[in-house]
């Protein structure tokens, strides 16, 4: 997780009541805070205290990563959208299966 409009984007996916202190995220969930710092490494660390055990934590932790992974998958979507066109593509369809995973089929040229 290293950008993060995306992180808190995500968080708010989680129904996280969000802010920013500083250089921190912080997400708020019901009983649960966590706190989100950048080390010099680039790679977020959260900090959760509150009404919590190591079995929420896990929890908040996979459910955060879930829906970063879906924030990325949205914009490489985005991406592919608005630069097709510019590499001589268009998109012919896109289909969301049951587990979130996305098929785009693209084609190359401008079908004439």
């Amino acid at each position: 997780m290293r950008d993060a409009e995306l992180l808190l984007a995500a968080l708010q996916d989680t129904s996280a009541n969000t802010s920013r202190h500083e250089l921190d995220l912080v997400a708020d969930w019901q009983g649960v805070r966590a706190v989100f710092s950048r080390g010099e490494d680039g790679i977020w660390t959260a900090h959760l205290t509150g009404q919590v055990d190591e079995e929420r934590a896990l929890g908040i932790v996979r459910e955060v990563d879930r829906a970063y992974g879906r924030q990325v998958q949205q914009t490489i979507i985005r991406r592919l959208h608005d630069q097709a066109p510019a590499a001589g593509m268009r998109l012919e369809s896109q289909t969301v299966e049951e587990d979130m995973s996305v098929t785009m089929v693209l084609a190359v040229g401008n079908g004439r």
